[in-house]
């Protein structure tokens, strides 16, 4: 929706805060055009995101900046240690991390061509060359950085150098095959999703897939995440599971595994840059 913005808002809970809030939309003629909210009883943590737009389409409309300047001291008020407000239109800019498992960027380039994901992919990374023909399909840059022990310091820093010149707001690391360093992570922190296969029970290491074929597993899934320095433990924001039967070859529930690890990517992208998932501690708040 044209001349509407998105708020989002995580603060300690208190009486008041909704009240607050709807006080100083009413007061600058902002409409709502929806609202989610949500009290965490265990963090004591409050969560709001509400879609707004202007009241009178015929006034002058108001800069993202003098929104968020006017509405600091609200959410001084109620003690705001984080609060932010965008144009509800406004792509956010992601590069894609891949290695040589090219399911996940292969939708998620589709999602974005035929507007089901509204994002900008300014750049696709990878440290192997598989993937060039395909994003030059799509007219999207391909940056090849390989990698070994010896240069991951390097190669993440011109990772880093490349989040700078692209102006990119998220990271989605769409099977890549390395393990992140602290560093990235840290510069990155709430702004790297990473999937992976999650199965029950947990098979970890080479060849999950035929893993479960030998344990018999009926139930196979994946968890969408953010990335943190603690390897596939950063906060859920989305996870899926498919039944598979005794009939299923190794490859069968590979492609079943793959089909629902795109899945999972893209519906957490979608969450994540609708601005619909705040963080929560180690787990998140997802208004979906």
């Amino acid at each position: 929706m044209a001349d509407s913005f998105i708020l989002t808002i995580s603060c300690p809970d208190r009486p008041g805060i909704v009240h607050a809030v709807t006080a100083f939309l009413v007061q600058h003629n902002l409409n709502i055009v929806d609202s989610s909210q949500f009290g965490d009883p265990t963090s004591k943590r409050f969560f709001l995101r509400i879609h707004f737009a202007l009241g009178d389409p015929t006034a002058e409309k108001p800069t993202v900046e003098q929104l968020r300047d006017a509405f600091a001291p609200t959410a001084a008020s109620f003690s705001s240690d984080s609060f932010d407000i965008v144009p509800a239109t406004q792509k956010p800019r992601v590069m894609i991390m891949v290695s040589k498992i090219g399911h996940c960027l292969n939708d998620l380039l589709f999602r974005q061509s035929t507007g089901q994901l509204a994002i900008e992919i300014p750049l696709i990374v990878s440290n192997h060359p598989e993937f060039a023909a395909l994003a030059a399909t799509y007219n999207i840059p391909f940056i090849h950085l390989p990698v070994t022990k010896e240069t991951k310091t390097e190669q993440e820093t011109r990772v880093l150098e490349l989040v700078s010149e692209h102006k990119i707001d998220l990271i989605v690391l769409a099977r890549y095959m390395q393990v992140l360093s602290p560093m990235l992570c840290e510069a990155m922190s709430g702004k790297i999703i990473n999937i992976h296969h999650s199965f029950l029970p947990s098979f970890k290491g080479a060849k999950p897939y035929h893993q479960a074929y030998d344990r018999g597993v009926k139930i196979i899934g994946a968890t969408a995440h953010f990335v943190t320095s603690d390897l596939d433990e950063g906060p859920i924001i989305e996870q899926n599971v498919v039944r598979v039967n005794h009939g299923m070859s190794p490859k069968e529930l590979t492609h079943a595994g793959s089909n629902v690890e795109s899945n999972v990517l893209a519906t957490a992208v979608k969450y994540v840059t609708e601005r619909r998932v705040l963080l929560n501690g180690h787990k998140t708040v997802v208004f979906n």
